[in-house]
């Protein structure tokens, strides 16, 4: 019997407790928004925000072994040279067209609605403090920041791409000089598998953490009158992004599935659910990876060499969501400021906002920082950012469950390309 099927002991169980841990915690936080800073109501919030903390620190925690051994055996059992060059082209194909067809779907429909074209906006001061910068000097960085000059301060602040290359240079090396039953590398492969079943246990927290995550977040907001409220301020582009990633997510990339593997759409979605409501619940693609992996071989059965290269890259670089996401938010700022951007303006705003994407950190509300990039690349001020905090927190979890919805179609795609048919 297939890897995620019911059959196999109640396979659907975890993904339903996870839909109502989440559930619950959007009934918690709205219900009880408006008590969340009562000193009485404090014992109950520290709790669910220490609940939470402690989920997504444990997730964070295993992010890096899990990059680093990954890629490394990942591109040992592949072999040097031939190989690793056909996955890696095919992935940075994948990769392009998919984050291309995001951005072509939110400008298309931004343009279409038009939902900036509602009542005049003033720029609001209060955006994120960034440092202004050109889009070459952060192409710049991004290249910059592939070759860190001390992995452990790398893997201290998250550097991903930085240990992706060291992995993978890694990988290359042992290929050349170790047997794949040398003791090294089956000491590596032992690790790997231990790590393995610490997200196990980790991700059995997963209904709680979620819930908690969740509850705190809309708490925060003041609960369901307050978010209510922020929606309606901001109701023309908060429907045009998640239309967006409906557009991409329900209809893209299932249709590049089925084509390319013949595999079901909706039977893959369902086996790879939890890394998806981990992923909204978190709003880390990054921190998402170990379930991610698990689900995406254990469930679905994609080769452990295919997984093990392809979604510690897509973490970091195919960012579908976040792409779509700041094409919207762009042509959006410029509607609300009375500026109607002619094709090579939209040409611009496709370019920078696929870079700026790929440069964006796999961490909640990164596509925030990277937004003015986008901006300045088209004479928009930075100041418009201002416009999107309202309910940027919202999108940011649905823009990253797209991501990691990429991410796990990308594998098997590559998978079922380059390894099964080769």
């Amino acid at each position: 019997m297939s890897a995620g099927t019911p059959g196999r002991g109640g396979a659907w169980r975890l993904p339903m407790f996870m839909a109502l841990g989440g559930l619950g915690g959007v009934w918690i936080g709205w219900a009880w928004g408006d008590r969340w800073t009562a000193p009485e109501f404090e014992p109950f919030v520290l709790a669910l925000r220490t609940l939470g903390t402690v989920f997504l620190s444990a997730l964070k925690a295993l992010m890096v072994p899990l990059v680093v051994l990954s890629m490394v055996l990942g591109v040992q059992q592949m072999g040097a040279g031939r190989a690793v060059g056909r996955m890696a082209g095919m992935a940075t194909l994948y990769f392009g067209i998919t984050t291309l067809c995001a951005v072509l779907i939110g400008l298309s429909l931004v343009t279409w609605i038009h939902p900036g074209s509602v009542g005049a906006v003033e720029l609001a001061s209060g955006g994120p403090a960034v440092e202004r910068v050109s889009a070459w000097q952060a192409v710049a960085d991004v290249v910059t920041g592939m070759f860190p000059p001390n992995l452990i301060d790398a893997a201290a602040r998250g550097n991903v791409l930085g240990l992706i290359v060291a992995s993978l240079v890694g990988g290359v090396a042992l290929s050349r000089t170790c047997a794949p039953d040398s003791p090294l590398i089956e000491a590596l492969g032992a690790l790997n598998r231990a790590l393995f079943i610490v997200v196990h246990w980790v991700v059995a927290f997963a209904p709680i953490g979620i819930g908690a995550l969740v509850a705190d977040r809309l708490g925060r907001a003041g609960g369901g009158e307050a978010v209510f409220t922020e929606l309606q301020r901001l109701v023309g582009y908060s429907i045009t992004v998640l239309l967006g990633l409906a557009v991409h997510s329900l209809v893209v990339l299932p249709t590049i599935l089925w084509l390319v593997t013949r595999r079901n759409p909706l039977r893959y979605f369902l086996n790879v659910f939890e890394a998806l409501a981990t992923a909204f619940g978190t709003a880390s693609s990054a921190a998402t990876l170990g379930v991610t992996l698990r689900c995406v071989v254990e469930r679905n059965a994609v080769s452990r060499k295919s997984a093990d290269f392809v979604l510690p890259i897509g973490a970091t670089v195919n960012m579908d969501g976040t792409a779509l996401y700041e094409a919207v938010a762009a042509v959006f700022i410029a509607q609300s400021l009375g500026i109607e951007l002619d094709m090579i303006g939209l040409a611009v705003v496709a370019l920078t906002a696929t870079l700026a994407a790929v440069g964006a950190a796999a961490i909640p509300e990164a596509g925030l920082v990277t937004m003015v990039l986008v901006l300045q690349a088209v004479g928009l001020p930075a100041e418009g950012v201002g416009l999107l905090l309202a309910v940027d927190w919202i999108l940011d979890r649905f823009r990253t469950a797209t991501n990691v919805w990429g991410d796990t179609v990308g594998a098997a795609v590559i998978d079922d390309v380059v390894v099964k048919r080769t």
